[in-house]
């Protein structure tokens, strides 16, 4: 445990630095810094509550997990897709925003309700599958 806690350190501060070196060649650097603010602000004060909340009030008893999962990644990819998704319309370079972003972040909203939903029938047949086992006496 210590080793892939060691390794996701240094993977993290290694990413950090190219996060940072990145942040180095950019024109508009207020510009970008309130954007990262904004999307820290939006995660910490409407998405994280959100799915918090969500997850207690939709489901009941050990499916929370699955739940809250699906929800942040959702939060998390509309506030990724929130520039592109909020630009609709033409444009003059149809080649800036060449692809129908709304429709495939609704594709990849619903990839993830289909992975989550495989995911906790998989869970719930296991645990079945674990009951039925236990309530048989042994041979």
């Amino acid at each position: 445990m210590r080793t892939a806690r060691l390794l996701a350190a240094v993977a993290g501060l290694a990413l950090t630095g190219v996060g940072v070196s990145l942040l180095l060649d950019v024109r508009d650097l207020p510009g970008v810094l309130l954007w990262l603010g904004g999307a820290v602000l939006l995660h910490d004060a409407l998405i994280a509550p959100l799915v918090l909340l969500a997850g207690l009030v939709l489901v009941r008893g050990g499916g929370r997990g699955p739940v809250r999962a699906a929800l942040t990644v959702a939060g998390a990819l509309t506030a990724v897709a929130l520039p592109v998704l909020l630009r609709p319309g033409p444009r003059a370079n149809p080649s800036v925003l060449p692809l129908d972003y709304p429709r495939n972040w609704l594709l990849t909203l619903a990839a993830v309700a289909v992975a989550v939903a495989v995911a906790a029938v998989t869970a719930l047949r296991t645990a079945a599958r674990g009951l039925v086992r236990r309530r048989r006496p042994p041979p």
